[in-house]
């Protein structure tokens, strides 16, 4: 997968070099204020892109937060896409300050993808969960269970990126994708999985345990 040991995400380099260079061009003007806005842009840039490494917890049925942020809803939810029924589901919201590489919240195979457009309404109101623009990911781990996880657009969020195909493996705590610009991923576990984190708990990409299959 992309992005394995980039200390910044290669989604950011055209935003990088693009303040860089617009930076460049205004200093040789002399335009003080305007070179300072657009150096703080690239900095910005740099910082939103960074793609730190992470410690990925050993505990085999650990399910792990595939996005830094704050739980904004925990519970029980009807899911008709992957479950046709009753789950529990996890939402992650990513103000524009987290760091927004996603992670693969357990090991397993791929087995269904989908892409539904729709409104970019703000990433932290639960109906966004149905409205926004998302694309979710089907995971069968190797004793047959599934477990779905969806990236969702959010107010700013317009780029939700995906890197990996039905059939391919991931392994926990592997990079997946990002969304750019604020955004909200959620976890749908089967129902009767144990949840390990409540409203308001702040998540750390790959490390924070959110939850386990039993």
């Amino acid at each position: 997968m992309k992005n394995h040991n980039q200390p910044v995400a290669v989604e950011g380099y055209p935003f990088i070099g693009l303040f860089a260079f617009v930076t460049l061009i205004l200093a040789l003007l002399g335009w003080g204020f305007l070179t300072f806005l657009c150096l703080c842009l690239t900095l910005f840039s740099v910082y939103f892109f960074r793609n730190p490494e992470r410690v990925v917890p050993s505990q085999d049925d650990a399910v792990v937060a595939p996005a830094d942020g704050k739980v904004v809803f925990v519970g029980p939810v009807q899911e008709e896409r992957c479950f046709k029924g009753e789950a529990v589901k996890v939402s992650i919201f990513m103000s524009v300050f987290n760091v927004h590489v996603n992670r693969a919240p357990f090991s397993g195979k791929v087995v269904d993808m989908f892409y539904n457009k729709g409104q970019f309404l703000n990433a932290s109101l639960d109906k966004a969960s149905l409205d926004n623009e998302q694309g979710g990911i089907v995971l069968e781990t190797a004793n047959g269970q599934r477990l779905l996880f969806v990236q969702i657009a959010g107010l700013i969020a317009r780029r939700i990126v995906t890197y990996p195909k039905v059939g391919d493996l991931l392994e926990k705590g592997e990079r997946y994708g990002l969304i750019r610009f604020g955004s909200r991923v959620d976890v749908y576990f089967p129902a009767g999985s144990e949840v390990s984190v409540r409203l308001g708990d702040r998540t750390v990409a790959g490390e924070t345990i959110i939850g386990t299959l039993r």
